[in-house]
């Protein structure tokens, strides 16, 4: 059994992006994970002021609601970000968030395997390939982990549009069932 800590950075309710997070942490709750899902909507999360403190510390200076979250991705086996895709790259907050988590650089983080779950209205799946990079780029800083699956999830303008594109939500609990 891992723990599976699933985030989600959509600012909309209901959203494309998060109904193919629950997907996923469905198909990995079916396969016997721990699984928490947290949406960052309505958590207070500042910028990254880059004082590197944290670095030292292993604790950022300011006081909001990253710092527990941050704690919470630390001692997860598993990470998912779920993002929907906003100019062909990854919402603002979701870039925000991995900012916060530096203080995990020098930490004995467990996370090993990490995923992205990525809506977006336009039909191409290149139009992910920006927010595959920054996450990319972010789990290169972490040589413990690797990036280990991405679901594309294209065509879903609507809001609720997620919930009727039964192949893409197949995909993702099927990404999920297979978390080991």
């Amino acid at each position: 059994m891992k723990k599976v800590l699933v985030i989600s950075s959509s600012l909309r309710k209901d959203s494309n992006s998060e109904a193919l997070a629950e997907a996923l942490a469905k198909g990995a709750e079916a396969a016997g994970n721990q699984v928490e899902v947290i949406s960052l909507r309505g958590k207070d999360i500042g910028f990254c002021r880059g004082c590197m403190a944290c670095q030292h510390t292993q604790r950022c200076i300011l006081k909001d609601d990253a710092p527990a979250l941050v704690e919470k991705v630390g001692k997860a086996d598993v990470l998912v970000f779920a993002t929907p895709i906003y100019y062909y790259e990854m919402s603002g907050l979701m870039k925000t968030f991995l900012d916060r988590c530096n203080p995990l650089f020098p930490s004995d983080y467990a996370f090993r395997q990490v995923y992205l779950v990525a809506a977006a209205a336009d039909s191409g799946k290149s139009a992910m390939d920006g927010a595959v990079t920054g996450i990319s780029g972010w789990v290169s800083c972490f040589e413990k982990a690797s990036l280990a699956g991405v679901i594309r999830g294209t065509s879903l303008y609507e809001p609720g549009a997620a919930k009727k594109a039964e192949a893409i939500l197949q995909e993702a609990y099927d990404m999920g069932a297979a978390i080991r």
